[in-house]
């Protein structure tokens, strides 16, 4: 196991079933790499907000599993700055979304996705809520105020 952090390491942060069922090789690059780093540093402090375990349902995707999944082109997940996680522990998605909301945590973007909690690093920091709503399979987003 390679530790990126405290609480993270590469395997947790690069796993994907998609890439497991299909036998594509999710292997980060150099500033992919960089980028998980300093995401899991990010994520230890998203660990020692919620006092639980956080488990990671995917971190990095690169393009050939982001696109299988149908991420966004753009997605904070394909440069390794956006982890998808649970932490039944503490208490539901919902609980987990408001806990870092209404933390001082920097990040981009946060969305309830229903059934997991996107947190994105990505550079621009906007400090985005969003609230996933699906519907005939796909998604829409609204704003959390």
């Amino acid at each position: 196991m390679t530790k990126l952090s405290r609480y993270f390491s590469l395997e947790e942060l690069t796993v994907s079933q998609y890439a497991t069922r299909k036998g594509i090789a999710n292997v980060p690059s150099g500033l992919e790499m960089m980028n998980l780093m300093e995401t899991a540093k990010k994520m230890d402090d998203v660990r020692r907000l919620l006092g639980k375990p956080i488990y990671v349902s995917s971190g990095y995707r690169n393009a050939a599993v982001n696109l299988a999944v149908g991420g966004s082109a753009t997605s904070s997940h394909s440069v390794g700055l956006a982890v998808d996680f649970t932490c039944p522990e503490y208490g539901s998605v919902k609980e987990v979304f408001d806990a870092i909301r209404k933390s001082a945590l920097r990040y981009d973007q946060i969305i309830d996705e229903g059934g997991w909690v996107h947190l994105g690093f990505g550079r621009q920091l906007r400090h985005e809520q969003l609230k996933a709503t699906f519907k005939n399979g796909l998604a829409s987003y609204e704003v959390v105020k």
